[in-house]
């Protein structure tokens, strides 16, 4: 059974709710370790000065901040930890949005919130009140000795916790080299896109999208093990096409195929 990784309270207006911290995630994606071709050992990565080329050991290793281009300003543990704010021993909510203007390009890593024991009812409280209201918490908390923006939502008969982006972490479109569209499309093409896309709508079943990447290195790792390896094939390159009211009307036919 998981632990939890973080216990504390959800602070609302002066209002505190025990909770417990649980990760929401694993991560299945496989890892590939890096080997010596000639013996098969792992290969070890150390700590070596950019300055000399010598190993450096970890005792003589300090932490520094770069000031400009180069040119860094050591700072100690110490220091490091007096700059940092008080830790939190609460999420501190401080607003309640509309789930709606959250774009998920804002949200991070996924945790759950679990009732402490003696917090079960004021628990189960705001999860109606989440479910009912559909708003979501902004606040913020101290996770491995770093203060987080946070998200709290309800979803699926617990609170959901998110860590969040800040905005200026994010790059901005206008930022890149983007190409602008040749012309826009024409009425029929905005039609036939919009049928293909109203053509393939489904109810959002997340158990429906298996991990295919980790399956097919599973598979050929176990072949390649037992001395069966597939032989690879070339990996087509998608073809590009200039006439896009033939290739969303090959895409409707082939949607069409595959529902029959």
């Amino acid at each position: 059974m998981p632990r939890s990784m973080w216990n504390g309270a959800l602070s609302i207006a002066g209002v505190h709710v025990p909770v417990k911290v649980f990760a929401a995630t694993e991560p299945h994606t496989p890892r590939f370790r890096e080997l010596h071709a000639a013996d098969g050992a792992p290969i070890e990565h150390r700590r070596v000065s950019a300055r000399t080329g010598r190993e450096v050991p970890f005792d003589r290793i300090v932490k520094g901040y770069e000031t400009s281009g180069g040119h860094y300003l050591v700072l100690t543990d110490e220091e490091i930890r007096a700059i940092e704010a008080p830790e939190r021993k609460a999420i501190e909510v401080e607003d309640f949005v509309p789930a709606e203007q959250i774009d998920p390009v804002f949200y991070d890593r996924a945790y759950h919130l679990g009732a402490a024991d003696e917090g079960r009812d004021g628990f189960a409280a705001l999860l109606a009140a989440l479910e009912r209201t559909g708003l979501v918490g902004i606040g913020r908390v101290t996770l491995r000795s770093r203060e987080q923006l946070v998200a709290i939502r309800a979803g699926d008969r617990v609170l959901r916790m998110s860590t969040m982006r800040f905005a200026d972490e994010l790059i901005a479109p206008a930022k890149l080299k983007l190409e602008e569209p040749k012309k826009a499309p024409s009425r029929r093409e905005r039609e036939m896109a919009a049928q293909l896309i109203s053509g393939m709508k489904e109810e959002f079943d997340p158990a429906a999208f298996e991990d295919e990447y980790r399956k097919r290195v599973e598979d050929y790792a176990r072949r390649k093990a037992r001395g069966k390896a597939p032989e690879l094939q070339p990996v087509p390159a998608p073809e590009e096409t200039g006439d896009l009211l033939g290739a969303l009307q090959a895409s409707m036919d082939a949607s069409r195929k595959r529902a029959a």
